[in-house]
């Protein structure tokens, strides 16, 4: 796989850096997942595919040494604590970089390493609003929305964290030097929107949020509820495809206002709505199936693997406990992710093998388990 022989880091924590650290596991690095000891009673990180489990307790001086020294040997490290955190357990960039100047030191935060809320919380949607991207998400006449903690925990956040960590290491074949990678998610969810900066000037935005083309406002891209308690969505922007998606309704377009007449908006999508709920989504399925009108089923989590189009590219998969979820993208032609068909690990349960790995005896070992800086969580073999 691409990033065959890559070692990671990971010290645990939520979402976004559990998918940071899962994207390069599914590409073929060996990611190490540094977990909290004495272990909680739950496992936050359902994204562990691909993993090992370490148990450290990195607030005792042994075990904040014993992650210096597993740094040493490392290609990456993927922090996810606010600013200064890991400055006061001694394992900061500076320290870390001047044992090991190769390391890719990756810090995935909500505002940043620097600026007025740095060391503040923050959530998704914080994150969100500080980016601009809040303001334009949401309905007419409705407060804005967040959808789910998508845009800024993963997009921004875990997949901003990854291709910054890849570009590092690229940039490391030539140089030999490693970096300091800083992902503020405020700034990930406001780069994945240059489109909303860029476009401002061709008149896609000027009405309030929920009266643009692209933000609900539209007849021809919104979803429209179906007999059965589905959904469609139609995304119906060019003429041709409006075109078609007229036609598919079976209305007459000459008969209809100009698709681009604002004013006529409103009352379209009352028409459009009271024709979609009188057939099942199976049935708008038929009609629109092999026709160029942007139209689709809006399918659950439970029907998208079987869905004809996902089904012959495998796009999910299944693990040996039977869990679907999504394979990894994009498709690499000659070195394509193999991920896991391992269930996710235990909390520590890997932490003897991974310390032998990085150099340390077994007395090593056993004296930090004596100490309590370790643990260990061997699953007991069903007999």
């Amino acid at each position: 796989m691409a990033l065959r022989g890559v070692r990671v880091l990971e010290l645990a924590g939520l979402a976004p850096s559990p998918l940071c650290g899962m994207i390069l596991a599914d590409f073929g690095a060996q990611v190490v997942r540094v977990d909290r000891c004495p272990r909680s009673a739950m496992n936050a990180d359902v994204q562990g595919r691909g993993k090992r489990s370490l148990a450290l307790d990195l607030k005792q001086g042994p075990g904040a040494a014993a992650l210096r020294r597993l740094c040493r040997r490392a290609d990456v490290l993927v922090e996810p604590f606010r600013h200064g955190v890991m400055e006061k357990l001694g394992l900061g960039p500076k320290v870390l970089l001047k044992e090991n100047p190769k390391l890719i030191y990756a810090r995935l935060t909500g505002f940043g390493q620097s600026g007025k809320y740095a060391k503040s919380a923050g959530h998704d949607i914080n994150y969100l609003a500080l980016s601009g991207v809040l303001s334009k998400l949401g309905r007419k006449d409705e407060n804005p929305y967040a959808p789910v903690n998508l845009l800024a925990d993963f997009a921004g956040g875990g997949v901003m964290c990854a291709m910054g960590i890849i570009m590092a290491l690229y940039e490391r074949t030539k140089s030999g030097k490693g970096q300091v990678v800083d992902a503020s998610m405020v700034e990930g969810a406001a780069y994945l929107s240059s489109f909303l900066w860029k476009s401002q000037n061709l008149g896609l935005w000027n009405r309030l949020r929920g009266e643009n083309l692209l933000d609900s406002g539209a007849p021809f891209y919104e979803t429209y509820k179906t007999l059965d308690g589905k959904f469609m969505a139609v995304g119906a922007i060019e003429p041709q495809f409006y075109e078609q998606l007229v036609k598919g309704l079976g209305l007459d377009s000459d008969k209809l206002p100009n698709q681009l007449s604002f004013s006529d908006w409103p009352e379209m999508k009352k028409m459009f709505a009271a024709i979609f709920s009188k057939k099942t989504q199976a049935e708008w399925c038929r009609i629109f199936d092999g026709i160029d009108a942007c139209v689709t089923p809006v399918l659950s989590l439970d029907e998208v693997a079987l869905h004809e189009h996902n089904k012959e590219r495998s796009s999910f998969i299944k693990n040996d406990q039977e869990e679907i979820s999504p394979r990894p993208s994009p498709l690499l032609s000659r070195t394509p992710a193999t991920p896991s068909p391992r269930r996710d690990p235990f909390i520590g349960e890997h932490t003897e093998e991974i310390l032998l790995e990085f150099g340390f005896t077994k007395e090593e070992i056993a004296k930090l388990h004596s100490e309590k800086v370790i643990e260990f969580n061997k699953p007991k073999a069903n007999l």
